[in-house]
């Protein structure tokens, strides 16, 4: 056996323990009762810490000095992101990797309770833990890759992301925003008379899930290989054929629990989507949340929020629960509704953007230091009420709302905006290679759209770079033009 296959047996081997601590982690947020809290933290501790010593051990840089991927593109891009995972678990200390793993656990436990009570107070000592930890992490990942520790936080969600390519893309919008939303606000605002929404509450629980499962199918998600359940906070995990989704649901409001639907599904068709040859590989993984994001916003914000898609949701949504008010002009509208919100997960597309700004700013000072974390309540409601113009009313709908700080997941934010920038590009480019796109929404056909995503996106998995994905589908790099030109278009266009 060669040493590039030993080592395709190695990773192999990584990836089913990887798929353990996703269905872990999955049922930690979902089922778990909070007495097993404290030994669930530990098991995962001990199989971050078991994949931390295969990938680190002395064998394994001794095979991938020695490893030859031949003249096969995807055998060389695999290599390639095999190195690149063992160069930065090395720079790790294996201690500090299971440090890590229990304190997140802990704080997210933590979390629950501080943010249903609105108390920061009761988060901090365990968040800043969380934050020192993260910080040593990634100062040692920074050393040993020659980055800044906010860049290696950044390159562990998304391989080759640089705060200096981030910064001129956030500038724009930061100026254009502004300006943008009080147009749209003064458009909204125009309209003659109050519109009443669609359906009458309430929408019970059982309906708004079988309506969700019903989408979820239609847009090619395979019940299959993966599920739909209720968490604090919705998200999607899972393993490898095993893809778990979740939302939360309000009886008074079915928007938000159907748009978290779709938009945890657009993620998990990604999932579904990558190459099976190369399942358990590094090559076969997804390229990263920028891309992984931009699939989720594809589906919620592209096409789940546009005049076709309200077309063919309005008379489901009228079969699944009942009543009248169900015209598609009116989905559309509240669909399309924007009004600055405190909480980013229910946000509009145009408001969107700034909630990614204000963490984006906020995760960066913290990391460089310049924000102590006991200040952080204070700054995330003035940079909110700077961008938005809104008064955070307490910490459960400022700091609190968010899980990915108390899960260690510092770098990660800015990824949604860039996702979101991704969409846009993305959707200019596929209404340009399938001119029905439209009309095939309208009928509630997706086959065409999820295969063009299928094929320039799902199937590259991590065969090349996230810019180079990108680039390749759209014609162009990533910037923030396309999403500009969307907003302006969809809310502003005569």
């Amino acid at each position: 056996m060669t040493a590039y296959e030993t080592l395709e047996r190695l990773f192999a081997r990584l990836s089913a323990l990887g798929d353990a601590q996703g269905v872990l982690s999955w049922d930690r947020d979902v089922m778990m009762p909070d007495g097993a809290a404290e030994r669930r933290g530990a098991t995962m501790a001990t199989l971050e810490g078991l994949r931390h010593e295969l990938l680190t051990a002395p064998q394994t840089q001794d095979l991938l000095e020695r490893a030859d991927s031949g003249d096969d593109p995807w055998r060389a891009a695999n290599l390639a992101e095999m190195r690149r995972l063992h160069a930065r678990a090395v720079a790790v200390p294996g201690d500090l990797v299971e440090a890590m793993s229990k304190a997140s656990s802990r704080c997210e436990m933590v979390w629950r309770g501080a943010r249903a009570n609105s108390d920061f107070a009761a988060l901090l000592p365990e968040l800043q833990v969380v934050l020192d930890l993260t910080r040593e992490c990634a100062v040692a990942t920074g050393e040993a890759l020659s980055l800044s520790p906010y860049d290696a936080m950044l390159d562990a969600f998304d391989p080759g992301m640089r705060r200096d390519v981030i910064a001129p893309i956030f500038d724009e919008l930061g100026r254009e925003l502004p300006s943008l939303l009080q147009a749209v606000l003064d458009r909204q605002s125009s309209r003659s008379g109050a519109e009443a929404g669609p359906g009458r509450a309430p929408f019970p629980v059982a309906a708004q899930e079988a309506f969700g499962r019903t989408m979820m199918e239609a847009v090619g998600f395979d019940m299959t290989r993966g599920r739909l359940d209720v968490s604090t906070h919705p998200f999607c995990g899972g393993a490898t054929d095993d893809v778990r989704i979740t939302t939360r649901y309000d009886e008074a409001n079915f928007l938000p629990a159907f748009l978290g639907v779709v938009h945890e599904t657009g993620h998990a068709l990604y999932e579904q989507g990558l190459p099976k040859a190369w399942a358990g590989q590094p090559v076969g993984t997804a390229r990263g949340m920028t891309m992984h994001e931009s699939q989720s916003l594809f589906l919620e914000m592209q096409i789940a929020r546009s005049p076709a898609f309200a077309s063919f949701a309005a008379p489901a949504m009228e079969r699944a629960f009942g009543g009248e008010g169900w015209s598609s002009e009116t989905l559309y509208r509240h669909m399309t509704k924007v009004e600055p919100g405190f909480i980013r997960v229910d946000a509009d597309e145009v408001t969107y953007p700034a909630h990614i700004i204000a963490r984006y700013e906020l995760e960066s000072a913290m990391v460089d230091g310049t924000l102590a974390l006991r200040d952080l309540p204070e700054a995330f409601n003035a940079r909110i009420k700077a961008l938005l113009g809104l008064a955070v009313p307490d910490d459960r709908r400022g700091c609190l709302q968010d899980i990915h700080w108390p899960l260690g997941l510092w770098g990660y934010f800015p990824c949604y905006a860039l996702g979101a920038l991704t969409a846009a590009q993305l959707k200019e480019a596929a209404a340009t290679a399938l001119p029905d796109l439209d009309a095939s929404v309208r009928r509630g056909e997706f086959g065409d759209v999820v295969g063009w995503l299928r094929k320039t996106v799902h199937e590259r998995a991590s065969s090349a770079s996230t810019m180079e994905i990108i680039a390749d589908a759209t014609g162009g790099p990533l910037g923030a033009g396309a999403y500009l030109r969307h907003i302006r278009e969809r809310y502003l266009a005569d």
